[in-house]
């Protein structure tokens, strides 16, 4: 009987702690900031990205380096908190290298650079507004391909945002 006693006695102070112990603290938090509207950016004017290759292209000479063309875009940001932005040329890859944008011959991509280095599809380059990438693009041909006469075209979707 003693020792259901000390148990009980034992059981009560135990309860008795963990009562004192529970004993919550509370202070007020304060919440707040500011919601800014995402900057309007907009790029080449509203108007399509065109790049000429030309109607000379040599299907022998396309290579990769011969026919490398400069891509002229502007981008015209307003309302921004930053200057940090990225750059991304969003599209389909070729069957043969996704890396390059894909065209409508299958034979055929365009691979890109971006300030002089090679630049992957669908890859995000960092950059400080307002100084633009140098962006440039050349065809390619599939290797150990014969590629046909024909005119080609590719698409893409040029996206800019705030990093």
């Amino acid at each position: 009987m003693a020792r259901s006693a000390n148990a009980c006695a034992i059981l009560a102070c135990s309860w008795l702690l963990l009562v004192v112990s529970q004993r919550v603290l509370a202070i007020g938090v304060s919440i707040s900031g500011v919601i800014v509207a995402p900057p309007v950016c907009i790029i080449n004017g509203g108007n399509t990205l065109n790049v000429p290759f030309g109607n000379d292209l040599m299907t022998t000479r396309v290579d990769g380096v011969n026919y490398r063309r400069s891509v002229p875009y502007t981008v015209t940001c307003t309302g921004q908190p930053s200057n940090g932005m990225t750059l991304k040329l969003q599209g389909v890859g070729a069957g043969f290298n996704s890396a390059v944008l894909g065209t409508n011959n299958v034979n055929l991509g365009i691979k890109l650079f971006i300030n002089g280095a090679d630049w992957s599809l669908n890859n995000t380059v960092n950059f400080t507004y307002p100084d633009l990438p140098t962006m440039e693009a050349v065809p390619v041909k599939k290797p150990a391909s014969t590629l046909s006469a024909g005119a080609f075209s590719a698409s893409a979707t040029l996206v800019v945002a705030l990093q």
